[in-house]
């Protein structure tokens, strides 16, 4: 694959802009994502024509509206590891407009859409929370937009892993449409908890087409297109991810690698 899986982000004070991550630039077809530091009194502004956003206010607070229609201030979460976010859900066609009442960190995912449902506010308390794993394999999943939840390609989650663990492990993978396994697109948007750490991702094929280990640091990007994509979090350095996935059906349905079928309840 010629697009780099391992994107860094632009800190530059100059621009509130961190990642840009079009499926032109990615080197494919649905998964959209931004993500943008805002200052107080700084607006972020769009209209999509055909591409449902979901917006992930990471941490800060803000005032939102929607095709003018204000949603009020939202966000209570000074880092993304304190509890469940607030996000809205906007359809094609939609104006959405975010000012920044402190310092925000606002992340973007998009997929297509042809603006059949009506956008929503997606408060804490409408995010599922469950546990997935067990031992070193526990992690905590929140649910932001997930496939249970309207909207046309678009799925959202947030996971977090406590320092030492593993996560999104036994490996799977979600790119084919054989076996009840549905083909997602999707990006991986890290932070870490304290600085100077760091994680690694393995993004890897059966037949090893494809096979990247990533030192993983915080505000990196990684790309999952295809293959199976395992994170381990450096002990002492709990990891923080958000995920954006779509395809060409909405569902999440996995195949676990071969090799790990003694790892019940993984």
């Amino acid at each position: 694959m010629s697009v780099s899986l391992l994107i860094k982000p632009d800190l530059s004070p100059a621009a509130p802009q961190v990642h840009r991550i079009t499926p032109a630039s990615a080197g494919w077809r649905y998964v959209g994502f931004d993500v943008l530091d805002l200052h107080p009194q700084q607006q972020f502004a769009r209209t999509v024509a055909d591409r449902e956003q979901c917006l992930v206010l990471l941490c800060g607070c803000a005032s939102v509206s929607v095709d003018g229609q204000s949603l009020g201030a939202i966000g209570v979460r000074r880092t993304p590891f304190e509890g469940k976010p607030f996000a809205v859900y906007v359809p094609a066609r939609t104006k959405v407009s975010v000012m920044a009442e402190t310092n925000c960190e606002l992340a973007v995912c998009s997929a297509p859409s042809e603006g059949r449902l009506p956008p929503r506010l997606i408060r804490p308390d409408d995010i599922g929370e469950e546990v997935r794993g067990r031992g070193t394999n526990t992690r905590y999943v929140r649910n932001v937009l997930p496939a249970s939840a309207p909207a046309e390609w678009l799925q959202v989650v947030e996971v977090i892993t406590p320092g030492g663990h593993w996560s999104s492990y036994p490996p799977h993978k979600h790119d084919s449409d054989q076996g009840g396994e549905t083909q997602l697109e999707e990006t991986y948007y890290h932070r870490l908890a304290r600085p100077g750490g760091f994680a690694f991702q393995r993004v890897y094929t059966d037949d090893r087409t494809l096979d990247e280990t990533m030192t993983v640091q915080d505000r990196d990007v990684v790309l999952v297109p295809r293959g199976y994509h395992p994170v381990s979090a450096a002990h002492g350095f709990d990891l923080y991810y958000l995920n954006a996935m779509a395809g060409p059906v909405r569902r999440w349905q996995v195949t676990q690698a071969p090799g790990y079928e003694f790892l019940s309840n993984g």
